[in-house]
């Protein structure tokens, strides 16, 4: 994996993504989340933005329905950078610029603010106060953010009031929970950002489906030192959607399978038993239509990351670092606690200790990859060269989207 990801082309520096919902909780952009003391645009970034595909084809894309689309980029823009006179030549359509709160908005800034709107621009002012100094820029910019946590609802619900002869795009930022969520709906804001896809909401006495336990046997099945194709396939006959949806999981493109396989122990001797566990998984995580499609596409993507520190760390099986990235966020998924929901998991003591109380190697891997997720680098214990983390997170953005193309059309 690591001669893999030299191949990669490097972008120099820590870059991750994080969703901007629409009110549907439908992705329409993204933010780049990238270490820079100064909260702004880093020269290796402002490089890349310009001259790489890299930024719109693994960044900025996303498989929604099956099919892949490029969504435009939130990224932030310090004074020095808006002023210069060697600002980036970006594409308008794909990027959003995000003001700073703390900008000196001077006459001659808003002229600048101004002359970008007019040239196609789409702006945005993140961390919005009321204040008298923020009115001349209201008149040229597109988009503003409201950080719920800082104004709290009661007084968030007076500023939209005051805000509204602007005509102006809200974004509801640090949305927390899908009580929160509702409510910045209710408000009038179209535009949401946070953390609020990640938090289940229990609903007590909940248990797992019929199909999905048999996912579950399946998958303790395969836990077994004596598993045999023979005998995953006995467990795997008795839901003829699951053997249908095997079979066309091998006989697809992704496999490059030279003739068609149509029994079901040839399948499952031809994929191997950690193919096997790997995509009962994502059957798993897929299956629940109620959901946002973001939800399993990070599941997706800090599995295979999880998955990729396993092995270049070492880990004697870096599937169970899949699984544990995977299953991180299962109990969203499913609406249960992760207590009530690993009672009835037939998974590994160190599988659930990870996913439990972050503990054990499983459990330090996971959590090395939700602090590169949520941008917080300086975090991290760096338990590879750091060159290594923004290849793995972006090989991992690729594959997932391979994989949801995949499993859109296998349904």
């Amino acid at each position: 994996m690591a001669s893999q990801l030299d191949n990669e082309e490097s972008l120099d520096l820590l870059l991750a993504r994080q969703p901007v919902f629409n009110k549907s909780q439908d992705v329409v952009a993204y933010l780049l989340l990238y270490r820079n003391t100064e909260g702004g645009l880093p020269a290796e970034l402002n490089d890349h933005l310009a001259t790489s595909s890299v930024i719109l084809n693994t960044y900025a894309s996303i498989c929604q329905q099956g099919e892949v689309r490029h969504l435009p980029c939130y990224i932030k823009v310090t004074d020095s950078t808006l002023m210069s006179e060697h600002f980036p030549e970006l594409p308008k359509e794909h990027f959003v610029l995000e003001i700073l709160s703390h900008s000196k908005i001077t006459p001659e800034f808003v002229e600048r603010v101004a002359e970008l709107a007019q040239l196609g621009y789409r702006l945005a002012l993140c961390d919005y106060e009321p204040a008298e100094r923020y009115l001349p820029l209201l008149k040229h910019i597109h988009i503003l953010k409201l950080d719920l946590q800082r104004f709290g609802l009661d007084r968030i619900e007076q500023i939209v009031h005051d805000l509204k002869p602007y005509n102006l795009e809200l974004l509801a930022d640090k949305v927390e929970t899908q009580e929160e969520f509702r409510k910045c709906y209710e408000l009038g804001f179209g535009l949401f950002q946070g953390y609020f896809l990640s938090k289940p909401e229990p609903i007590k006495g909940k248990k797992l489906s019929s199909s999905k336990v048999l996912l579950l046997q399946l998958m303790l099945e395969l836990q077994s030192p004596h598993a045999s194709a023979a005998s995953v396939e006995q467990i795997v006959i008795n839901d003829p959607l699951l053997t249908y949806r095997i079979l066309r999981v091998v006989n697809s493109a992704a496999f490059n399978v030279q003739r068609e396989i149509k029994s079901l122990s040839h399948a499952i001797t031809l994929l191997g038993f950690d193919q096997i566990r790997k995509w009962v998984s994502l059957f798993l995580v897929s299956d629940t239509a109620d959901k946002p499609e973001e939800l399993t596409r990070i599941m997706l993507v800090r599995g295979r990351m999880c998955e990729i520190i396993g092995e270049m760390t070492g880990l004697d099986q870096p599937i169970s670092a899949f699984i544990t990235g995977l299953f991180s966020q299962l109990d969203v998924l499913l609406d249960m606690r992760m207590g009530d929901l690993l009672s009835q998991v037939p998974l590994q003591d160190e599988v659930k200790a990870a996913l439990l109380d972050r503990s054990g190697q499983l459990g330090t891997i996971l959590h090395e990859v939700e602090l590169y997720e949520a941008g917080e680098f300086d975090n991290m214990k760096n338990l590879l060269e750091t060159r290594f983390y923004e290849t793995a997170y972006r090989h991992s953005l690729s594959w997932s989207q391979q994989v949801m193309q995949t499993l859109y059309t296998n349904d």
